[in-house]
């Protein structure tokens, strides 16, 4: 599960920058719900983390 996360925040920031940089008139402020998606994706996974056994 962990790695799964790691893979949808590095395509969600991958998206985002492709909207940003290529389609920033066409897209406008719509593609910053992607990095929004992948930091609230980042902060899950650092505050579940991996718990000692």
């Amino acid at each position: 599960m962990n790695n799964l996360l790691n893979i949808i925040i590095v395509l969600l920031i991958a998206g985002w920058l492709l909207g940003f940089i290529g389609f920033r008139e066409t897209v406008g402020s719509l593609i910053h719900v992607l990095i929004v998606v992948a930091v609230i994706l980042l902060v899950y996974r650092l505050v579940t983390g991996r718990k000692a056994p």
